[in-house]
């Protein structure tokens, strides 16, 4: 079970990077920090709301509202970033718009540290305990209600997000959009705004992760977003960068192998689990487990 929940973190956060690489070709490795800033986020929305008194009202309805505020702005940074960190290098040198990625996470990390402090914040009590000290036994294991909610909000955004993609008009734009952006755009389709679009979904996605994995630790920090991101980039490798159902498959394959890891090795070496694996299967799989969906730039 902890390996399905931090799996899907995983995949939430793996979704924005395989998305942008899918359509641009580039790695946004400001990704994480959007993370990181959403769990803040999340943490200052619930924080307000308790001190006006609004979680003696429903306590649900507070983190929903907190979810809500974090997508929003999480989206709202992700368009920023795409507009001053990608968009005015998109025809320059292959390594420009890195350069600019990796500045921009640098950026965002030393902007939260300043504003919020060095210090862990903590991920206000009564909201979190009002998850977790509910607990049901699923075939002999205890599972709190906090893990189930994680899974399933997890698993209903994924699921969304693929239909989305599947079947409704934008989602087909950006389909086209990733094959081909010449012909998409001789086909009529507003390439920016098809961009813009891939960046406010894939923080939104961010944000939510965030506001999971905050109260799932009941903390977060400034520098939360580095490994995190990591991670899910591995992820997005090991499924096949820019192929959507692969982000989520290798989310949910990397989180289950660290809790694999943890529990019949030992947790010191938790992080080094997933790129073992990650290397093994590139080197059985290079374009991941589902295929890497090409992209040539030209």
């Amino acid at each position: 079970m902890n390996g399905l929940v931090q799996g899907s973190i995983y995949a939430l956060i793996a979704l924005g990077y395989t998305m942008v690489y899918g359509i641009l070709g580039m790695i946004n490795f400001a990704h994480g920090e959007v993370y990181m800033i959403g769990a803040y986020l999340s943490i200052i929305t619930l924080t307000v709301l308790t001190a006006g008194g609004l979680s003696a009202i429903s306590l649900p309805l507070c983190i929903v509202a907190a979810l809500l505020v974090a997508m929003v702005f999480c989206a709202a940074h992700g368009f920023t970033i795409e507009r001053v960190a990608y968009r005015p290098l998109r025809h320059a040198h292959v390594l420009a718009p890195l350069i600019s990625a990796v500045g921009m996470s640098t950026f965002l990390q030393n902007y939260v540290m300043l504003a919020q402090g060095k210090d862990k914040k903590d991920f206000p009590l009564q909201f979190r305990s009002f998850l977790t000290q509910r607990q049901l036994h699923v075939f002999g294991a205890r599972v709190n209600l906090l893990e189930i909610a994680i899974l399933v909000t997890a698993v209903a955004m994924m699921v969304g997000l693929y239909v989305f993609i599947r079947k409704a008009k934008l989602g087909k734009a950006m389909r086209a959009t990733a094959q081909d952006k010449k012909m998409a755009s001789l086909a009529g389709i507003d390439i920016d705004m098809v961009i813009a679009v891939t960046f406010l979904i894939g923080s939104a996605l961010a944000a939510a992760a965030g506001l999971m994995v905050s109260m799932y630790e009941a903390n977060t920090r400034f520098d939360r977003g580095y490994m995190a991101g990591l991670k899910a980039f591995t992820s997005a490798v090991l499924g096949g960068i820019g192929n959507v159902p692969g982000a989520m498959l290798g989310g949910f394959t990397l989180g289950i192998v660290e809790s694999m890891g943890i529990w019949l090795i030992s947790p010191d070496y938790k992080d080094v689990y997933s790129f073992v694996v990650l290397l093994l299967v590139l080197i059985v799989r290079p374009a991941g487990l589902l295929g890497e969906r090409a992209v040539q730039r030209t």
